[in-house]
C-alpha cells in the first residue's frame, strides 16, 4: 500500500509542462530572467495547471515576485491570467496574518481591501488547517508563502495541513515554489520523534506546526521540495503540482536570487535574522531576550543579570568558524515576547564573518552551553519548550550539564546524513 501511496504522490508531483526541460541560469529566446520564482513560471509557462478553476490562494505579503507584485493581485488582474479563466474565490493566511505584521493568537477574519476578497485566518489559538467548509466548492488550492528554512516555522505545517484538507476534497494542491532564503545546507539535531506531532489539530490534542517531523533544525529545501517529501512520506493522497522555479541552485541565497527582503513575521526583519534564527530560537523557552523589540531580532540575546563581557569571553574561546561574538546593550521596546520590555540590557551579539562556514546549530548548542556556565544559578530554561526547539531532551540535558557541545552537535551527524539520502528523491535543484 505504501508503495502505491508513494507511486501515486510521485506522479502528481511531477512538474508541470514549461516548469522543465531547461538548464538551470539558461535565458529563453525571448530574454526572460534567468532566475524566476515560481509564481512567475506559473504565469509565463503553466496556467494551465489552474486554468477555468475556482481557486483559494493560501498566502501573505511574502507571497510578491521580484517587483513587488503579489501573487493575488496577479491571479486576478494578469491578462493572461484572465484569457486562461483563473477564478480566485477567496484567501487563506497564515500565522501573523495576511501582511504578517500580527504576533498574537486567535487572528480575525477581515476582507481584504484591494482584492475585495474574504481572508480567512488559519491562525487561532494554534496553526489550523483550511476548513472544510470553505473547501467544498473549490477547484484547487494555491499555496505561495515564504519559508524560512528552519524546521520550526509554522508555514510548513500548515502546508501539510493544507494538502491534507486538499486530499479530502479531492483538489489540486499547487505550490509555487521559491529559494530556501538560508540555502541548501541541512545541519543541526533532528526533532526526536517522541516529540514530534504531524497530525492536524484536534480537540483532544494540539497540533504542531512548529514540531512537526523528525528533521533538522536547519533543512535546506525548499517548499516545494518538502510538500513533495510530506505528502509521500505522511502518505497523503494528495494531487500535488510543484511548480519549480527556473534557474534556482541549492548553493544560492535570498540575495543570491536579487529578490527583495520581504519581513515574514514582525520579528524577521531580515535575512541575518532568518540566518541566525536556528541558533537563537531555542532561547524562546528561556528568561533572556532574543532581541525581540529591537533592530536586531534573534541576532543577540540578553537578560538584566548576564554577565555579557565574560560570556562573550568564553565564546571567543571556543573558536567557532564564521562567527564571532561581541558583548553589547540593548533595549527591547514593546517586544513580542514582553522580555525586559523598555529596559536597558547587557548582551552578546552574534555576527556573522563567513556564512557560507557558519554552522549555526553548533553556534546555538555553544550558547546554550555557555550561558549555564556563566549564569548557572540565574539562567531558566522551560524543558519542553526548549526540546521542541533544539530537537532533543538528551542534548538539552548534555549542554546544561556542561558536556561539551561540539560533541553533543557531532553525535547527530549519522543521523543527518541518513536524513539527506532519505529526501534525495524528492528534491527539485
Amino acid at each position: 500500500m505504501r508503495a502505491v501511496l508513494l507511486c501515486l504522490t510521485m506522479l502528481a508531483c511531477a512538474t508541470p509542462p514549461g516548469a522543465q526541460g531547461r538548464a538551470p541560469g539558461t535565458r529563453r529566446a525571448d530574454d526572460r530572467p534567468a532566475f524566476r520564482l515560481g509564481m512567475t513560471v506559473l504565469l509565463d509557462d503553466s496556467l494551465q495547471v489552474i486554468a477555468g478553476r475556482r481557486i483559494a490562494v493560501v498566502t501573505n505579503q511574502t507571497g510578491v515576485d521580484a517587483e513587488g507584485r503579489s501573487i493575488v493581485d496577479l491571479l486576478m488582474n494578469d491578462p493572461r491570467a484572465r484569457r486562461n479563466n483563473v477564478q480566485v474565490v477567496r484567501l487563506f493566511s497564515p500565522e501573523h496574518g495576511i501582511r504578517g505584521d500580527q504576533d498574537v493568537e486567535n487572528l480575525p477574519d477581515v476582507r481584504d481591501a484591494r482584492s475585495g476578497l474574504m481572508v480567512h485566518s488559519l491562525y487561532q489559538r494554534e496553526t489550523v488547517p483550511p476548513p472544510d467548509s470553505l473547501l467544498r466548492d473549490l477547484d484547487g488550492l494555491v499555496f505561495d508563502l515564504a519559508d524560512i528554512g528552519t524546521r520550526t516555522w509554522t508555514y510548513v505545517g500548515l502546508m501539510v495541513y493544507a494538502m491534507r484538507a486538499a486530499a479530502r476534497h479531492d483538489i489540486p494542491f499547487v505550490v509555487l515554489d521559491r529559494p530556501n532564503p538560508i540555502g541548501g545546507r541541512a545541519e543541526g539535531l533532528l526533532l526526536d520523534s517522541a516529540l514530534a506531532n504531524p497530525e492536524d489539530p484536534t480537540p483532544a490534542r494540539r497540533g504542531q506546526a512548529y514540531a512537526l517531523y523528525p528533521h533538522p533544525l536547519r533543512h535546506g529545501m525548499t517548499m516545494g521540495e518538502l510538500a513533495r517529501f510530506f505528502a509521500a512520506d505522511l502518505h497523503i493522497p494528495v494531487k500535488l503540482t510543484v511548480v519549480r522555479m527556473a534557474g534556482y541552485r541549492r548553493t544560492m541565497w535570498w540575495d543570491d536570487a536579487k529578490l527583495p527582503w520581504v519581513t515574514p513575521s514582525p520579528s524577521m526583519t531580515s535575512l541575518e535574522s532568518a540566518l541566525i534564527y536556528p541558533a537563537l530560537v531555542p532561547f524562546e523557552g528561556s528568561n533572556l531576550s532574543v532581541g525581540r523589540g529591537t533592530d536586531r531580532p534573534f541576532q543577540q540575546i540578553g537578560a538584566s543579570w548576564l554577565d555579557h563581557r565574560k560570556l562573550a569571553a568564553l565564546l571567543a574561546e571556543r573558536g567557532l568558524v564564521g562567527v564571532r561574538f561581541e558583548a553589547v546593550r540593548f533595549t527591547p521596546q514593546r517586544p513580542g515576547d514582553a522580555k525586559f520590555a523598555g529596559k536597558e540590557i547587557p548582551g552578546v551579539r552574534v555576527v556573522i564573518e563567513d556564512r557560507e562556514r557558519a554552522q549555526l546549530a553548533r553556534v546555538g548548542a555553544t550558547l546554550l552551553w555557555a550561558v549555564r556556565k556563566v549564569a548557572p544559578d540565574s539562567a531558566r530554561f522551560n524543558p519542553r519548550t526548549v526540546d521542541l526547539r533544539l530537537g532533543a531532551t538528551w542534548a538539552r540535558e548534555a549542554l546544561l550539564r556542561g558536556d561539551d557541545p561540539d560533541e553533543v552537535i557531532d553525535r547527530v551527524q549519522p543521523a543527518l546524513v541518513a536524513f539527506q539520502r532519505h529526501v534525495k528523491p524528492y528534491l527539485l535543484y
